[in-house]
């Protein structure tokens, strides 16, 4: 895409390179959607890109990063391509070189934020400057985060509901599942609140005009988006924690419950066992064997000293 204060915004491909370069009144956006390594690696470098980032850029896999150059701003973050069930998001790394009047956008696959963007409706935020393009693109990148934030809020709500009701290992299993995605998502999250940290700073620095004080209103309405959703995300990491603590210490007082109930059976039985065992010996000189009544007086005593033992548990809040 290719803007200038008196055309209309054209669109086009490699030949744009060209009039933005004899026309200093122009601002270019590129935008390598699933290009050629070799192709893009020849395009960066002919806008004078430095290596080491042209290598974060093309690496396959890389923790969110921004580094402020001489003639441009490197920024490298996640957005999304895909949701699963279960808080799966499929990352895409968006890479962005920011310069005064030049944006490169580099990603693997299709952007969503970037295709929103890449349009007519763009052309207001790249005529302000590229800077401030890149900093739209992001501010929407994190929107289709917070979207899905939104929509895990109202299905931690309904497992929390039936969790109380009903729960059980298997809802137990998923809630784990979901706090060791919001791990993973959290830490996504940390990297990009520190790159709102760097921006911030950025625009203080008196040593680069890349990004001005014009901006930030910008760089403030995307660092209280980046905090909310880290915020979101612990939040949402606590709720399942508590979740499984509550439902570890249900699960621990019900068998408590049970052992008490099998602990009084033992200790009622105990003594009962240890009156059979004596009576039960083979001994031939035993002289209750003879008492005419001896087995129901064995009884008897067997019946009070378990009422008894009830009685003494009864008091000692046993059951």
């Amino acid at each position: 895409m290719l803007i200038s204060a008196t055309k209309k915004t054209v669109f086009g491909s490699s030949e744009l390179i060209k009039q933005w370069q004899e026309n200093d009144d122009t601002t270019l956006w590129i935008d390598l959607d699933n290009v050629e390594l070799e192709e893009e690696k020849r395009l960066l470098t002919q806008f004078n890109c430095h290596p080491l980032a042209i290598n974060d850029a093309l690496r396959e896999r890389h923790p969110p990063k921004i580094e402020l150059f001489n003639d441009y701003i490197f920024m490298l973050y996640r957005g999304i391509i895909a949701n699963d069930d279960g808080l799966r998001f499929g990352h895409l790394q968006i890479s962005m070189f920011i310069g005064k009047r030049v944006l490169i956008t580099r990603h693997p696959q299709s952007s969503l934020a970037i295709n929103e963007l890449f349009s007519e409706n763009s052309e207001k935020y790249l005529k302000r400057s590229p800077v401030h393009l890149a900093l739209r693109l992001f501010h929407s990148s994190c929107g289709y985060y917070l979207k899905e934030m939104f929509s895990f809020e109202a299905e931690l709500e309904k497992i929390e509901d039936d969790f109380q009701s009903s729960g059980n290992d298997k809802m137990m299993k998923q809630i784990t599942s979901y706090r060791s995605q919001l791990v993973k998502i959290r830490r996504t999250f940390n990297y990009h609140v520190t790159m709102g940290e760097r921006l911030k700073a950025y625009v203080d620095d008196e040593d680069t005009d890349l990004i001005t004080d014009k901006e930030i209103h910008t760089v403030n309405d995307l660092r209280e988006r980046l905090d909310r959703l880290l915020s979101l995300s612990q939040m949402y990491y606590d709720i399942c924690g508590d979740l499984i603590n509550g439902y570890m210490s249900v699960t621990s007082h019900q068998l408590n419950a049970t052992m008490r109930v099998l602990t009084v059976i033992t200790a009622l039985f105990v003594p009962l066992t240890f009156l059979a065992g004596i009576y039960g010996m083979n001994f031939e000189y035993i002289p209750e064997l003879k008492a005419a009544n001896g087995y129901f007086i064995l009884l008897g005593v067997m019946a009070v000293v378990s009422v008894v033992l009830l009685m003494i548990f009864k008091k000692k809040r046993w059951l």
